[in-house]
């Protein structure tokens, strides 16, 4: 059988948490044309709701990311440190890009920031890949 570890279960949570995040994102931007063709308010009710469990997903992630680093820094190459500065201003773009989504007052800054968000979320998921194989 296989055991848990607290390192099963700081990846899990790790996971657990992009999934909602980016996941999240995704689906609600498939959702948000036909949910504006029904009623022009139900996106900003959709996106308020997907909220109340983002914002907590990426509060997960940037604990199990903290706890992350703290778990592998003692075998960081300097490759990894690299690509671990690279996920971090990802991070940070994603995270002040879908702020900046909430508080958008036009539909075009609700675009920019919104696609800005989803992007910066994706290439974080995919630069936290390579750090597992640097």
């Amino acid at each position: 059988m296989i055991a848990p570890s607290w390192e099963t279960l700081r990846l899990f949570l790790h996971v657990l948490a992009a999934t909602v995040w980016v996941g999240g994102q995704l689906t609600l931007a498939a959702l948000v044309p036909v949910l504006r063709r029904h009623d022009a308010a139900v996106p900003k009710v959709a996106a308020r709701a997907f909220d109340r469990v983002a914002w907590p997903a990426f509060g997960v992630l940037l604990l199990t990311g903290v706890w992350n680093v703290a778990a592998e820094q003692e075998d960081a190459t300097a490759a990894w440190q690299t690509t671990l500065a690279v996920k971090l201003v990802l991070v940070a773009g994603a995270g002040g890009s879908a702020w900046a989504h909430v508080h958008a007052k036009s539909a075009r800054e609700l675009a920019l920031y919104g696609a800005l968000s989803g992007l910066t979320s994706v290439a974080a998921v995919f630069v936290g890949l390579l750090l597992t194989a640097t």
